[in-house]
């Protein structure tokens, strides 16, 4: 298990959505990237040093880094037929051998030497997603897949680059996945009582549940 890619946004007009400027259009980087926790009172920060995100809802301690498997980036590229390059889904980390999408919440990652992420809650698809990818219904098609990808929280900061080896060094009692998490958010609310067992979701996520189990 490891990093394939690290990858940084850079700033670009965002017709998508009410938000002028967009940071989804991500590269690989050469070299070591600082991982940080962001700090909560400054809007777009998020974990990657140089990195950065525009729209409300996005950045923040839940949602400072985010993960996104090579596998199902290619299960993508047969679907669609096109090639998808690392950072293209606006992930910061490309992995390989990972199964992000069954990670369960507050799973702990170890990466390279330092750092240690913990998974958070799964990615909703947006507009702006949507919208760079260029393809019509893409919000509904990747909604019904259920191939997320992982925020992940900065438990202990340091550096990450390419070809790091990624370890999973603690799992909760509990099983509700990433996977598990997205589905009951977005159209499955069966599975909604099964996500207050993971005390690691953020907390809004939790009040959301309670709201529709209401």
């Amino acid at each position: 298990m490891k990093l394939l890619s690290v990858n940084i946004g850079r700033p670009r007009a965002n017709p998508w959505q009410a938000v002028a400027v967009t940071g989804i259009d991500k590269r690989p980087t050469t070299g070591p990237v600082m991982v940080t926790a962001p700090n909560p009172g400054e809007p777009g920060d998020v974990g990657l040093a140089g990195d950065r995100t525009y729209s409300p809802g996005h950045g923040g301690p839940d949602q400072a880094v985010y993960a996104y498997a090579r596998e199902d980036l290619d299960f993508w590229q047969d679907e669609l037929g096109r090639p998808l390059p690392d950072g293209v889904f606006g992930e910061n980390l490309t992995t390989a051998g990972i199964e992000v999408n069954g990670a369960l919440i507050g799973e702990r990652w170890r990466v390279g030497a330092e750092v240690v992420l913990e998974v958070s809650c799964p990615r909703i698809p947006c507009a702006t997603f949507q919208g760079w990818l260029d393809e019509t219904g893409w919000i509904k098609r990747f909604t019904e897949v259920a191939r997320p990808g992982a925020y992940l929280r900065v438990i202990a900061p340091g550096e990450v680059r390419a070809d790091d080896p990624v370890g999973v060094e603690e799992r909760p009692d509990h099983d509700v996945t990433v996977a598990v998490a997205f589905r009951a958010l977005t159209g499955e609310p069966d599975l909604l009582p099964r996500l207050l067992r993971a005390d690691a979701l953020p907390q809004e996520l939790k009040d959301l549940a309670r709201r529709r189990i209401a």
